[in-house]
């Protein structure tokens, strides 16, 4: 199984940018789609973004346009970039993975990933 860590979060002013990096250690990280959740106080865990073993990507409808989710398997590394940041994209946020049956499939569902990260915290400053 990989093992999962986040970093990059931290305290930004609306309209600000960061990158959030998660590195994986263990197993074939080439082997795993990704993704990155976020959650907030009193709410549910949310997918933010997704990418395929082969590079595959999506986002979810708040954050599209403004968030980018790449990997770098030289490196065993999934990033979120994230521009335009806003108050309500406050949250801690997750990777996570899940072994990829096909190259280019990306998975939308919570349940679906196996391993998780500790998260990072993001805090959107008005």
């Amino acid at each position: 199984q990989v093992q999962l860590v986040e970093s990059g979060g931290g305290l930004v002013q609306a309209g600000g940018s960061l990158r959030l990096s998660c590195a994986a250690t263990g197993r074939t990280f080439s082997n795993y789609a990704m993704g990155w959740f976020r959650q907030a106080p009193g709410k549910e865990r949310e997918l933010v973004a997704a990418i395929s073993r082969g590079g595959t990507t999506y986002a979810a409808t708040p954050v599209k346009g403004r968030f980018t989710i790449s990997r770098d398997n030289a490196n065993n590394t999934v990033y979120l970039q994230m521009n335009n940041l806003k108050p309500e994209d406050t949250a801690a946020y997750y990777c996570a993975a899940k072994p990829g049956r096909f190259i280019n499939s990306v998975y939308y569902q919570r349940y679906e990933y196996e391993t998780w990260g500790q998260g990072t915290q993001v805090t959107v400053s008005s």
